[in-house]
């Protein structure tokens, strides 16, 4: 349905915002993440290096807790709400999706069973790394589902 693998990363550093909020306040969320993150990068006269996520804490769609942030192509210090972390090295399992964000669902469902499939166990959080931005239409969003995993 939705082609999945296995892909070795390196760690990378990132900036990101955290924030918790109903599913259905995310898009005015995440503009103001994200806007804080890029007048922060501009205040650093540093750019972000092209990855752009969010990792989901947990799957309350009342109460989301959700990471927003940019990877940087240097370790650069936090500040206020703007935290400093590195994404860890490692393996990933990874789900290529294309369409709407609501309609991400059965991406999730595929990937999960493609990671049982091969034998592996989840190791944190779910990322969703977009990699078009929402001036794209819908059906051409392209979106990255992605878990830390390591096998059983």
């Amino acid at each position: 349905m939705f082609p999945c693998e296995i892909h070795e990363e390196p760690a990378r550093s990132a900036l990101s915002v955290r924030f918790r909020a109903p599913m259905q306040e995310l898009p005015s969320h995440f503009e103001r993440a994200y806007g804080i993150l890029i007048g922060y990068l501009a205040e650093l006269g540093e750019a972000h290096a092209g990855g752009v996520y969010a990792a989901y804490h947990n799957m309350d769609m009342q109460n989301l807790d959700v990471e927003a942030g940019f990877t940087v192509a240097r370790p650069v210090p936090g500040r206020g709400e703007i935290s400093a972390c590195t994404i860890p090295a490692g393996s990933y399992a990874i789900c290529h999706y294309t369409g709407p964000y609501n309609g991400v669902s059965p991406a999730y469902e595929n990937l999960m069973a493609f990671i049982s499939a091969r034998g592996y166990t989840i190791m944190g959080p779910p990322f969703e790394w977009y990699l078009n931005g929402p001036e794209a239409p819908p059906q051409e969003l392209k979106t990255d589902i992605v878990f830390l995993v390591k096998q059983k």
